[in-house]
């Protein structure tokens, strides 16, 4: 088995720092480095860790972390073949033994999940509490009782999985969605279904990537055994995302996830449940921050609804305030 990881980095030298040693110490037979364009100095201290294991792709574009998980991936296709690969943050590593754990477990894996294409980590914050955004998920529009569920206990109770589901004596089950942090991916799915979507910048390429990969009849495996870390502090309060402008690219992507999860049929309403959440989640801002998020909400959905791809450059001024104010109507 030939595993390759594929880390995206910008700007968090310090976070690379933990994560490169971590790898290098793992069971991984390559480990690609996309640097995302960093204007702080992870490119000099990537030129220096280069070697038979370590590559280097950097970017000349900042293209978001969509971006730089399919440059990662296509590197690794073109110039590696590897039979899996896994892709993670800067700010996210493998525990120690996490990759050991994959190579003992995936040919059990693969007789209990016929046409296995992923196998998703359990992840953690440093303090060994469960990383919230990254807890795997079903898709409740593809199961009608996880979809009543869904709509009398909301989305985090739901269809995500339960607190007792990441016990590392827990058996693997199987899952429609997770995130790019210990998401292992299997040649056969890239081969037949393509690579992430870099076009979406940041936020909702796995969600879309793992949806697309269920609909091509791939099975999608939760193994709790293989432990992630992820040192991330991205959410505030209610789910609220830091720096603002992020709230742009959440709506506008998550018109797409709608999309693909629903259906065209029920895409309206999924669309409108989504769209109460994401402006009760408003409610956690105040003042002059609360009205830039709904205004970011606002553009997201337009967009989406356009199908509308790429960075946003006018969504990052507004948000730095060197965009002018709109006129009263």
């Amino acid at each position: 088995m030939k595993l390759t990881a594929v880390v995206v980095t910008f700007n968090r030298l310090q976070q690379l720092q933990l994560t490169l040693p971590a790898l290098r110490a793992e069971a991984v037979d390559h480990i690609v480095v996309v640097d995302n364009a960093s204007t702080d100095a992870t490119p000099g201290w990537l030129a220096d860790q280069a070697d038979d294991r370590v590559h280097v792709v950097r970017l000349p574009t900042n293209t978001g972390g969509a971006g730089g998980f399919e440059a990662g991936m296509a590197y690794a296709r073109d110039h590696l073949s590897p039979d899996w690969v896994v892709l993670m943050d800067d700010d996210a590593r493998p525990q120690p033994g996490a990759l050991d754990a994959f190579r003992n477990e995936t040919p059990a894996l693969e007789a209990t999940f016929p046409n296995l294409g992923i196998v998703v980590a359990s992840v953690f914050y440093p303090n060994g509490s469960l990383c919230e955004m990254n807890r795997p998920s079903r898709n409740p529009f593809w199961n009608l009782g996880l979809f009543a569920k869904t709509l009398f206990q909301g989305t985090r109770s739901g269809f995500h999985l339960t607190d007792a589901d990441f016990a590392p004596d827990a058996p693997a089950i199987p899952i429609d969605v997770a995130s790019f942090v210990g998401y292992f991916i299997h040649r056969r799915a890239w081969e037949k279904s393509g690579l992430p979507e870099g076009g979406l910048f940041i936020y909702g390429d796995d969600v879309l990537y793992s949806l697309r990969l269920r609909r091509a009849g791939f099975r999608m495996a939760f193994a709790p055994m293989i432990r992630f870390t992820h040192d991330c502090g991205t959410m505030g309060d209610g789910f609220v995302y830091r720096p603002i402008w992020k709230i742009f690219y959440h709506c506008r992507n998550g018109v797409s996830i709608a999309r693909q999860a629903a259906g065209p049929l029920i895409f309206p309403a999924a669309l409108v449940y989504y769209t109460v959440i994401w402006w009760r989640r408003g409610q956690h801002c105040e003042g002059t921050e609360r009205r830039l998020y709904y205004k970011m909400m606002r553009m997201g959905l337009i967009d989406g609804l356009l199908r509308r791809r790429g960075r946003k450059d006018a969504v990052h001024d507004l948000a730095q305030g060197l965009a002018p104010a709109p006129a009263k109507q």
